[in-house]
């Protein structure tokens, strides 16, 4: 605890101090700052941290440090605890931190940054996910684990019961999707949910909208999302024209009732055929193109990870799972990691005598064969540039194999999103059941770990490298210039 202590205090002293902090939250393997001037942070100083294993974001307002697994979650909580003692102390946020902590939370707003608009919206629509991951984990394991005693006939009597635990979640996404949509957006969060929870109401099934009856629960996490975004927007006109006596009275009410009525009459059909189309979009993908879709998605996937956008496929991931039980698009996108872990193991075996790395190597090796990559990115696989690149041609094999299987009709998907790697065979089924699956996904990940290793062997080095020799520093350089 000592050392996570040590490291948050020197986090915030890098990125500006904690009174140029304005919000903190984080994922699996990343510490992410809202930071009110950027040029405040010192990158190169917060890269060369010990525990940092990357920086994303350096020069924007949205700055992620990467820590890896377990480590992130406890110093976030010290990074937190230090503001909040700030903040108690009259010291830092004056104001700012007040209405960070209130109910009715406005983080600051993320403009425009020197990755573009684009990915700053990505970023903040994965804010919104980013959180529901472990319940999404738990409540998947919990499903996968029942529905091997329902097809195997044992504890008829405990499986009811593991079924609603593991599906009152799913349920009831949308009101949580609604939730985190107005806080991260600078709204009411519980008007959000409020607004959001007309989706999931049985008594949608009696209203008709285009000549149609709704269904409960139709549009999914993207309809919650949209409804809870027109909520913000309402909202924020109706506290900028409203005075204090009528504003709370009147601004919830129209917040809920039209955004309720829009949600009702227009955003749950048009989300709902969207979902549809990114079902039927994703089944063909795979059964007409699977092989090459796969080559597609397990060699670009760790770019996305790189560049910290992986986030913004979770909503794409929720609808499938909410449509079909399941996302086909994880296990292919899972084949990146293990071209990354294949061609750590071929670094490790050329480069015998560079101590530090091969150190490295084996501190971030079991992270990444659990699916988490970020340690081996960072701390491997980019510093050295091209076995990143092999690393990705591992991703490409691996994904194209389990594509291949799905245009055979033998599709691999997920129950949940989170884990990878060897982390989610408990959560593999598809169209014949859980036992090929799991064969799939198992002959996609030794394909991606055996290219990534030979790819990286045979071009992941400068030539002229001696074995045991660690290359140039000059070949120490981002993928992109490999």
């Amino acid at each position: 605890m000592r050392n996570d202590t040590a490291t948050a205090s020197a986090v915030l002293a890098l990125t500006g101090g904690p009174a140029n902090v304005r919000h903190v939250t984080h994922c699996l393997t990343r510490l992410r700052l809202t930071v009110a001037d950027p040029a405040a942070v010192a990158e190169e100083a917060l890269r060369a941290l010990p525990g940092v294993l990357g920086v994303i974001g350096a020069g924007t307002p949205s700055l992620q440090v990467v820590l890896g697994p377990g480590v992130v979650d406890t110093v976030t909580a010290e990074v937190e605890r230090q503001l909040a003692a700030g903040a108690r102390a009259g010291d830092v946020r004056a104001g700012a931190g007040a209405a960070e902590t209130s109910e009715r939370s406005h983080p600051p707003p993320i403009g425009p940054s020197r990755k573009g608009p684009l990915a700053a919206s990505l970023r903040r629509i994965a804010n919104v996910f980013v959180p529901l991951i472990p319940a999404l984990i738990g409540c998947g394991i919990i499903a996968g684990v029942n529905g091997l005693l329902t097809n195997a006939g044992w504890l008829p009597g405990l499986t009811p019961a593991l079924a609603a635990v593991a599906s009152g979640f799913m349920a009831l996404i949308a009101v949580f999707v609604g939730y985190r949509a107005a806080k991260e957006f600078g709204g009411t969060p519980i008007l959000g949910g409020a607004v959001a929870a007309v989706i999931v109401h049985p008594g949608v099934a009696k209203v008709t909208a285009f000549g149609v009856h709704l269904s409960p629960g139709q549009g999914g996490v993207l309809g919650a999302l949209a409804a809870a975004l027109l909520a913000t927007r309402i909202e924020k006109w109706c506290r900028g024209r409203l005075p204090g006596a009528l504003d709370v009275l009147l601004t919830p009410t129209v917040t809920v009732l039209v955004a309720g009525l829009a949600t009702l009459y227009g955003l749950m059909y048009a989300a709902g055929a969207v979902a549809t189309a990114i079902g039927t979009g994703a089944n063909w993908l795979l059964t007409t193109t699977g092989a090459f879709a796969g080559l597609i998605l397990g060699g670009l996937f760790l770019p996305l990870v790189m560049l910290g956008l992986h986030q913004a496929l979770i909503p794409i991931h929720t609808t499938l799972i909410e449509q079909q039980g399941y996302t086909v698009l994880l296990p292919l996108l899972a084949m990146a990691g293990a071209g990354q872990v294949g061609g750590a193991l071929a670094v490790y075996v050329r480069l015998r005598h560079d101590t530090a790395l091969r150190a490295t190597i084996r501190s971030a090796l079991p992270a990444g064969l659990l699916g988490v990559g970020e340690p081996l990115i960072y701390g491997v696989s980019l510093p050295l540039g091209r076995p990143f690149v092999t690393a990705c041609v591992g991703g490409a094999a691996g994904g194209g194999f389990v594509g291949f299987f799905a245009m055979l009709g033998e599709k691999v998907g997920a129950t949940a999103i989170g884990p990878s790697g060897w982390a989610l065979f408990p959560l593999l089924t598809g169209d014949q059941g859980p036992a090929p699956a799991i064969a799939i996904y198992g002959g996609g990940l030794l394909t991606a770990y055996a290219v990534g290793f030979a790819a990286t062997l045979a071009c992941g080095f400068p030539r002229g490298t001696a074995r045991g020799t660690t290359p140039p520093v000059t070949d120490r350089t981002p993928a992109g210039s490999a």
